[in-house]
């Protein structure tokens, strides 16, 4: 046993001291499923403080049909610990959300019950995006391949099409203008594919996240979304990203776009939030750098949601469910919040799809007349 050195006398810290302390949500929970008792992590995961919480039921702040509902009847039925992994947790506050779940009995107070929960989306989404960047840099090498054997070829293409159309009949110049439009849409598709070179982080400045989301907000309603209802739910103290304006404005006008085009053309609605996760922090895999990512914005739709068998694809280049779609912008999306230091993860909660974007917020100082937005 190892034993204070002289001089120093060993203070057990309290047992609520160490559990507030934890980074993981810990719930205490009375013989009624009543909450007694949360830790700060807990307070920020379930969207309320202390003070809401006491005395709350489990049930109101998850779902009545919640897995977790079930374990804490299976733990007082059986009498002993469960753990279930990889489960999804909704309440009416916290969406759905991955998490690890484990309950355990209090012997010494008989009928209370402690919860906790880990996340574990965070760490699946770095390792899953770490792995699209080596996808998103061969679409690097096809984009310099095709500029090469392909663009100019089809110079040639259009240009021939260009002077059979001045010769040729009606329907023929029709066949002649399709194929210079189709050639076109190829160049352009090219030139998309450009966009993932990897030229490594954005040179960051601090940026008003919700002038942002307020310039989307109305280029969407202008076109695209015009028949779409925006709701905006927006943190008023939040502090500004560090980033690039124009890269952050293309992130969530891509994936407001893509939410404006599978909303329901009658009652469509997207949400647009943001929030302060004090405590996110994430571990840049391969490396002992660890990241905070504080800064959340939540876009949400009540669209049909993402078909299970491209969800573990779903921001790899080339993955759509669009007929015309060519499969890019989620993979743009995820290249830039990476360039960003940042997470995208997404969740399905029918009806619709919840993406959020996790982002670091700006460290340096800040002039007010230098800053965007």
């Amino acid at each position: 046993m190892v034993e204070p050195r002289a001089g120093i006398v060993a203070e057990r810290a309290p047992p609520e001291v160490v559990l507030s302390a934890l980074p993981d949500p810990v719930l205490l929970l009375d013989g009624d499923d009543s909450l007694s008792w949360v830790n700060p992590a807990a307070e920020q995961f379930l969207g309320l403080g202390l003070a809401a919480l006491s005395g709350a039921a489990l049930a109101s702040v998850v779902n009545a049909d919640s897995p977790l509902m079930a374990m804490v009847a299976q733990v007082r039925a059986l009498g002993a610990g469960l753990a279930e992994h990889g489960i999804s947790l909704a309440g009416p506050r916290i969406g759905a959300r991955n998490v690890d779940i484990r309950v355990a009995q209090i012997h010494e107070a008989p009928g209370q019950l402690v919860v906790t929960l880990q996340p574990r989306s965070i760490a699946e989404v770095m390792d899953r995006q770490w792995v699209h960047r080596g996808a998103a840099r061969s679409v690097v090498g096809i984009a310099r391949l095709l500029a090469h054997e392909v663009k100019n070829p089809l110079s040639g293409i259009r240009g021939a099409a260009q002077l059979l159309e001045q010769t040729a009949s009606e329907a023929d110049r029709e066949l002649a203008r399709l194929i210079q439009d189709e050639t076109d849409r190829i160049c352009a598709l090219v030139d998309n594919m450009d966009q993932f070179a990897d030229d490594g982080a954005v040179q960051a400045r601090p940026v008003n996240l919700h002038e942002v989301l307020g310039h989307v907000r109305r280029l969407a309603s202008g076109g695209f979304g015009r028949d779409v209802r925006f709701t905006e739910r927006y943190d008023p103290s939040l502090p500004p990203a560090a980033g690039d304006r124009s890269a952050l404005v293309q992130i969530f006008l891509n994936l407001v776009k893509n939410a404006a085009e599978v909303v329901p053309s009658a009652g469509g609605e997207i949400l647009l939030a943001t929030a302060y996760r004090q405590g996110v922090w994430v571990h840049v895999p391969g490396t002992r750098e660890r990241t905070s990512l504080p800064l959340e914005v939540t876009i949400a739709d009540n669209g049909p949601g993402v078909p299970e068998e491209i969800r573990s694809h779903l921001f790899e280049p080339f993955v759509t469910t669009k007929p015309d779609g060519s499969g890019l912008g989620l993979a743009l999306v995820a290249k830039l919040v990476r360039d960003h230091g940042g997470v995208v993860e997404f969740d399905c909660e029918p009806p619709g799809t919840r993406f959020r974007v996790r982002l670091p917020v700006y460290a340096g100082a800040i002039d007010e007349d230098a800053a965007d937005g």
